[in-house]
């Protein structure tokens, strides 16, 4: 991975930005996409929005979301302790024990930690149980409530206190991969694509609100109202103990794109990807979704009147943790596969499914 990109990855996974929050990622990511894209704005819902050859046909939208899960101030005991709500889908079992970071007033980071109980404190009963989210609290070293309310607002969000680092081998480790590196392939995918000689109009887009309802996809999709649209989101690797391939399939980290096959998703761009991938001779891996993907994917494929959908993923280990791996070959190979995607992309191209 070039070093100008690794380190926009880096600043991206570096920011706080929770579903309802995302405007510290954003504008990293806008900052980078405005040194090659035609156009650039946000929208009333705060996705970011770039485009290149945007008066080009058809119109390609590539999304990937830019939020993460996290947590939300509710309530401040007597004592200055911070009680919290989830913001997306949260194991209680991993966040104990964890440093945060919460926003505090002018948006500076505040330092906490999320406490309980320990072990020699726990009765017999309580040691086999998992603790509930309104078990565990946040300790920013507060004297009282109204020291807390100096320095944490309510509604104020917090994130595990976590950046990027590299593990080996050209992995990766960090929280938010879900899917802040979705949002990092649909900028490199543009950048790549501003190369080519292109017909199609390309759109990329970092979406908010995905981890609450996929609800920056739908909005930003009927604004743009795009001919094709492809969600690049994270899936689960199934390359490690425990992991029922029967269920899930065999997907391994640094095995390649992962292009999606389902009902939410467009034959002919499933086809498309299979073949450019192939003549590229970049490795991908299949993955059979009998359902509605739970992705930007599906909002996007419902938008106005319909819109040909496909869905590349990248392999993730311990998704939704503060321990996320992905591959930095994924990642480079997926923008690969989708700036030559948009080039193929011609006024006649055709994804009428049959």
């Amino acid at each position: 991975m070039r070093a100008r990109s690794k380190q926009f990855l880096k600043d991206l996974i570096d920011t706080m930005s929770p579903s309802g929050f995302e405007g510290e990622a954003s504008r990293v990511w806008r900052d980078y996409v405005s040194t090659f894209a035609d156009e650039v704005r946000v929208d009333v819902h705060g996705n970011t929005i770039a485009v290149v050859n945007p008066g080009g046909k058809p119109v390609l939208m590539l999304a990937g979301h830019i939020d993460e899960i996290g947590l939300m101030v509710r309530h401040v005991d007597e004592n200055g302790y911070l009680y919290f709500g989830p913001i997306g889908g949260w194991d209680a079992q991993i966040l104990q024990g964890q440093r945060v970071w919460v926003q505090g007033k002018n948006s500076q980071r505040i330092l906490g930690v999320v406490g309980k109980k320990p072990i020699h404190l726990l009765e017999p009963k309580e040691r086999e149980q998992v603790p509930k989210l309104h078990d565990l609290w946040i300790d920013i070293g507060a004297k009282d409530k109204d020291d807390a309310l100096k320095r944490v607002d309510i509604g104020a969000p917090a994130v595990v206190a976590l950046g990027m680092e590299d593990l080996g081998n050209g992995i990766l480790v960090g929280r938010g991969f879900d899917d802040r590196v979705g949002a990092f392939v649909v900028a490199e995918a543009l950048r790549l694509a501003k190369q080519k000689k292109l017909q199609a109009a390309v759109y990329a887009v970092a979406t908010v609100q995905e981890e609450i309802g996929l609800r920056g996809a739908r909005t930003s999709a009927f604004g743009i109202n795009p001919d094709v649209g492809i969600a690049v989101d994270v899936t689960f690797s199934t390359d490690y103990p425990g992991v029922d391939k029967r269920k899930i399939g065999e997907i391994k980290l640094g095995g390649g794109p992962v292009i999606a096959r389902g009902p939410n998703i467009n034959p002919r761009v499933f086809d498309l990807l299979v073949e450019i991938a192939r003549k590229a001779k970049i490795p991908y891996q299949v993955e059979g979704i009998p359902y509605g993907t739970g992705t930007d994917a599906n909002v996007i494929q419902l938008t106005r009147a319909g819109v040909a959908t496909g869905l590349v993923s990248i392999p993730n280990r311990y998704m939704h943790s503060p321990v996320e791996l992905v591959h930095e070959k994924d990642l480079e190979n997926i923008a690969r596969l989708l700036a030559a995607f948009a080039a193929r992309l011609t006024p006649k191209t055709d994804f009428t499914p049959f």
